[in-house]
């Protein structure tokens, strides 16, 4: 996921405000008993989402793809007061993880937690959203950003991860690789949609910031 010299990202790492402690500890038990660790947000993304959301102060963010509850709790650094996160994740077996951090964190009025299909649940959810964060199946993205562009306020944000996919979307396309097709796809769909202006970053395995028109 890393496409700068180790050095490089080693360097901006140890010149950036460090993680948390708390999240220091939800890190290191998310790589000692769940799979897949490295689909947790690393430290360096995490003072990134942590500082969007300071900048934005959100009252409400939507997170699609809340996996053991780290990018949630950077997320949640920036809430206004009264704001609220709303975080969907499929994997019901994560919940108990996920509510141990949410516990210690001194957020957890302000979470609110969904278990189930993402594309099930979005449209229920009756809020107006200031900063949205998307990292779930990539096959959905384009319908995850169909069924919140509605629910953004203007000058809102969408944090769109893994938008490079370890670098295959610059390479040959299989044509059995559904993922990296719809993350083409996509990623055209925010270069060009009248609605929203787009800038992508390089970080980690690619992070676009998409802001509402």
């Amino acid at each position: 996921m890393h496409f700068l010299p180790e050095n490089i990202d080693n360097y901006a790492v140890d010149h950036s405000q460090q993680e948390p402690i708390i999240l220091k500890q939800l890190s290191k038990e998310t790589w000692q008993k769940v799979l897949n660790p490295r689909m947790l947000s690393g430290d360096l993304q995490g003072r990134v989402l942590s500082m969007i959301s300071k900048i934005i102060q959100p009252k409400n963010i939507l997170e699609i793809g809340t996996y053991t509850g780290y990018s949630a709790l950077c997320l949640a650094e920036g809430l206004a007061p009264e704001g609220k996160i709303f975080t969907l994740d499929k994997n019901e077996e994560l919940e108990t993880l996920q509510n141990k951090y949410f516990e210690k964190s001194g957020f957890r009025n302000q979470i609110k937690q969904y278990v189930g299909k993402a594309i099930d649940i979005i449209p229920t959810i009756n809020e107006k959203f200031d900063l949205v964060f998307i990292d779930a199946d990539k096959t959905n993205y384009i319908n995850y950003f169909h069924l919140i562009i509605d629910k953004m306020n203007s000058g809102g944000i969408i944090l769109s991860d893994n938008v490079l996919w370890s670098g295959k979307v610059v390479e040959k396309l299989d044509p059995k690789d559904k993922d990296t097709k719809i993350l083409l796809a996509y990623n055209k769909l925010l270069n060009t949609d009248d609605r929203v202006e787009t800038v992508l970053l390089p970080i980690r395995d690619g992070l676009t910031i998409s802001r509402v028109k």
